[in-house]
């Protein structure tokens, strides 16, 4: 097992026109670990000035209003049934004149069409009613 290393005979010595990287790449990697142990450790935290002390005590229940959707996608409001959606939408708009909105609770059926339930969620949105929950969520677990 041998090494060429070049004839001893020619005069002319070879350029060697590659750049050695090594001093290169260590160099690179020092400054890397360094901008690394610099840079301070980021916190995702909001930091919020919260009351100290127990709230006061509320007897007052808050109103809801309770649509149902059942499997033929009929619409139910307080339980007695509604023609439409054009019905539902102006009791709908009596609750968003009111001062204080009422919670409203949307129940539909796992076999109602999206297409009705999405209809009752956009006209709550067009209204501005904000405080609405969708109850039963349960049944669409498998």
């Amino acid at each position: 097992m041998g090494m060429n290393v070049g004839s001893p005979s020619s005069a002319d010595a070879e350029v060697m026109v590659d750049i050695n990287t090594t001093p290169l790449i260590d160099v690179m990697l020092v400054l890397l670990i360094m901008l690394i142990i610099t840079i301070p450790i980021q916190l995702h935290a909001v930091n919020l000035n919260l009351p100290v002390g127990a709230p006061p005590a509320s007897d007052v229940k808050p109103e809801v209003a309770k649509i149902d959707i059942d499997e033929r996608s009929t619409l139910y409001w307080q339980g007695e049934p509604l023609s439409g959606l054009g019905e539902l939408e102006s009791r709908l708009q009596a609750l968003a004149a009111l001062p204080a909105a009422p919670d409203l609770h949307l129940r539909p059926h796992k076999r109602a069409k999206y297409e009705v339930v999405a209809a009752v969620l956009a006209s709550t949105k067009r209204l501005g009613l904000t405080k609405i929950a969708v109850i039963g969520s349960e049944q669409f677990v498998e």
